[in-house]
């Protein structure tokens, strides 16, 4: 059976956790911060869970990570 490929730009977004959820880096967090409050700010630093819904879209984007 032939690999499969790795989608290289989801392969930098996402990572896999030892228990198989997808972790990511949370969005609104790169500019336009003045406006955002301190504890949202604080929040956007947190790493991120993926729904459920879109996990096995990812763990076939990135099937050997």
């Amino acid at each position: 059976m032939p690999k499969i490929k790795t989608s290289r730009a989801a392969a930098k977004r996402y990572n896999v956790t030892a228990g198989g959820k997808i972790k990511i880096k949370k969005s609104h967090a790169r500019h336009i911060l003045t406006k955002k409050s301190r504890k949202r700010k604080r929040r956007l630093r947190e790493a991120g869970y993926l729904s459920g819904a879109n996990v096995r879209t990812v763990k076939r984007l990135v099937p050997y990570k």
